[in-house]
């Protein structure tokens, strides 16, 4: 899986260097390139900002700096080409198996109050939002998105692992303990100490449910994939 992310701050993506992610793109299961898009413009000041025609407060990235980096990183267009916007699609699990699909994915990721409309209507082909928030740009929103999306490919986390965390069934994980047996007084369910597989099983199920029903009904109604 390779994911290219088109940012002005790429300093900011550091985090995906460490831990499981890092070790998976060290071992070569995964490739993250992380591209300024400063690097494209064509000015001497390497500017990739101005105003706003017809005014309104902030700035809007330019149009000519996010399509040459487009352009480079795929200038055929077999990539899917994504946009970070809080009026894009809401990121669920299930759009994360369809990204996996593409085999590379562009993530753009925009700043102060957005991009220029017309690279939207040239380059990209969606537009996806990690929540009914705003945030300052893009770049955290693709975080996310890479995060999410590499966890699936194959060999970067173990396959058991997926099986039953939250969402993976259609509903939210059941709690988890680990030792000691005892801290503070709170003890771990008798059931998940007895050794009996299929009583921890039918525990964990019960448990899931119980949480999905009383934290996110819209689950069970398949509201939310």
């Amino acid at each position: 899986m390779k994911i290219t992310v088109l940012t002005l701050f790429p300093e900011m993506f550091a985090p995906l260097k460490e831990s499981i992610l890092g070790r998976a793109q060290n071992a070569g299961k995964l490739e993250i390139n992380i591209v300024n898009i400063r690097d494209f413009a064509e000015n001497k000041h390497f500017k990739c900002d101005d105003y706003p025609f017809g005014g309104g407060a902030g700035m809007v990235m330019m149009p000519q700096p996010i399509g040459s980096a487009i352009d480079a990183v795929d200038p055929d267009h077999t990539a899917r080409r994504i946009y970070l916007s809080p009026k894009g699609e809401t990121f669920k699990q299930g759009k994360v198996f369809e990204l996996l699909s593409y085999g590379h994915i562009v993530l753009l990721c925009g700043h102060y109050e957005g991009v220029d409309q017309r690279v939207i209507d040239l380059y990209i082909d969606e537009e996806i939002s990690i929540g009914d928030y705003v945030l300052t740009g893009g770049e955290l929103p693709a975080m996310v998105v890479c995060d999410c999306v590499s966890r699936y490919v194959e060999g970067v986390i173990s396959d058991g692992s997926l099986v039953d965390e939250t969402f993976a069934n259609g509903g939210l994980e059941y709690p988890q303990y680990t030792r000691p047996a005892e801290y503070k007084g709170q003890k771990v369910p008798e059931v998940l100490l007895s050794g009996d597989h299929k009583k921890v099983d039918e525990w964990r199920k019960e448990e899931g449910a119980k949480l999905t029903k009383a934290r996110r009904p819209d689950l069970l109604n398949g509201e939310s994939k």
